[in-house]
Order: C-alpha cells, then structure tokens, then sequence
C-alpha cells in the first residue's frame, strides 16, 4: 500500500502514529505492528535528509516498533497472574495520552479565537452612583436580638475574661522602686536621737513611709549603737524600745579615729 506523505504536518512521532493508524482505519487498542511499522519506516526514508534535526525522536519510535514486531512474533509473555502481556500496551498508553492532549489543544485554540472576538466596554459610572449605599435598616441588623439578649451576652463575655484572671496575681499592684536617699535618713534619725536625747525606736520609724526608710533608720540604729554613741533598753518582751544618747565622753573612741583618718561617713 502507497502511502504519501506531507512531511511538515507531523510534529513528532506520536502524531505519525496516529495519522498512520487513522489511514489504516485501524482501531488504536488493536495496532496492526507490522503495518504501521513498514509505513512508519517508509516515511522516516522519505525525511532522513530533510529533517535531520528532528530525526533522533523518529528513530527511537523506530527502534521501539521493530521491538514491539519483534516480541509479538515470539511466544506470548505473562505476568504474575498467568495473564498474556500484550507488547502494544505501553506504546498504546502514550498514543492515548498524546491523543487527549492534543485536542485539548485544540479546543483551547478555539476558546482563544472565540475571546479574541469578544469586546468589552469599559465601566464608566457617575461618582454618587458608585459612592451610594443603601441605607441601614436596624429590624435587619438586628434581626432577633433584644436588650435583654444583648445583656446577657456582655455578661457571659464579662464573665469570661474574669475567668482568664489569675485570681491571686490580679490584686498585684504595681511595683514602684522607692526613692530613698541613704546618708540623708542616717543623719536626720542621728539628729534627731541627739537633740532630744531620749526617744523611741517607734518614733523614729513614723517620721517617713516606706520599706527602705525602715530597713535604713534600722541599720542606723544598730551602727550608732556600734560606734557608742546611744544605749537602747527594753522593759520587756515585745515592750517599747527606748533610745537615750550618750555623751561624747562614752563614746568608742575607735570609730572617733577612723571618722579622722576619712575611713567613713560622719554622723555629726
């Protein structure tokens, strides 16, 4: 059978099959082999000098239809279930993907004519016609809710966020550094013991507020109680602390030196 060709028409050697099966009215499940593999050799005679750089996909279709004809003369093959493998059957799976592909892109080509024809105009709307909103109706926004309703939810949210709270971390208040000038405290609480030479321990903890204040006219006491300068006496357990001077005559003479060789601070 003569068969003639246009060498341009096919774009690879898939698309030969199929117009080769086509001619032979041939079924695509049921490839005649060696038909279609004579005509298929035939053509790659007639673009072997004229299609050179495209010759390498045609000669491996080549090359795996004379394996194809070669294994369907030898004793049929079979697989783990004792079933005849048919050779053809991969080289069908490609013809049918190529074939589906293919006129996918051709409808694609035709949507692509079809939306080159249409034309669409512009939007072009006064600005109080696209600024318009249609008014609000509250029945509408509301819709089934109430006061009462409304309430209980601002409850029940209310109620939600207090149970986020950690109950003890919450009365926290917050925390201030205090501001207390030291050497200030340790000379107005030893002014005040020496000028009225007699006082208590509580009177001198109400003259200011604060921790810091506490902790420092504490230690004041205990440093001039150190260096001789205050006797303290208590009557009893938990009873008042009284605070008397005592004169410089009684004081420790040691702590005198230091205070003149500049070892520390003066309470004078």
């Amino acid at each position: 059978m003569e068969l003639s060709f246009k060498l341009n028409d096919f774009e690879g050697p898939l698309d030969l099959l199929l117009h080769l099966i086509d001619k032979n009215k041939a079924d695509i499940m049921d490839i005649p082999i060696a038909v279609i593999t004579d005509q298929y050799m035939e053509y790659l005679e007639q673009i072997r000098e004229e299609r050179l750089e495209n010759m390498s996909e045609f000669l491996v279709m080549a090359a795996t239809l004379l394996d194809i004809k070669s294994r369907m003369l030898l004793p049929p093959e079979k697989n783990e279930e004792g079933e005849e493998i048919d050779p053809r059957d991969e080289l069908v799976a490609q013809l049918l993907e190529y074939k589906m592909y293919k006129y996918m892109s051709y409808d694609l080509k035709d949507r692509e004519a079809e939306a080159g024809k249409s034309l669409y105009r512009e939007e072009h709307l006064p600005r109080e016609v696209k600024s318009y909103r249609p008014p609000v109706d509250p029945e509408k926004l509301l819709g089934d809710l109430t006061l009462e309703r409304l309430n209980a939810i601002f409850t029940e949210v209310m109620k939600r966020q207090a149970d986020r709270m950690d109950p003890i971390r919450s009365g926290f208040g917050r925390i201030e550094k205090e501001s207390v000038d030291t050497k200030q405290v340790m000379h107005n609480v030893t002014d005040r013991i020496m000028k009225r030479r007699k006082c208590t321990f509580r009177s001198l903890l109400t003259m200011k507020k604060g921790k810091m204040y506490v902790v420092v006219t504490f230690l004041t006491v205990l440093e001039l109680m150190k260096m001789g300068r205050i006797g303290v006496e208590q009557e009893g357990t938990f009873g008042e602390i009284l605070i008397t001077a005592k004169d410089k005559s009684e004081w420790n003479t040691e702590f005198d030196e230091q205070e003149a060789e500049g070892g520390m601070e003066s309470f004078d």
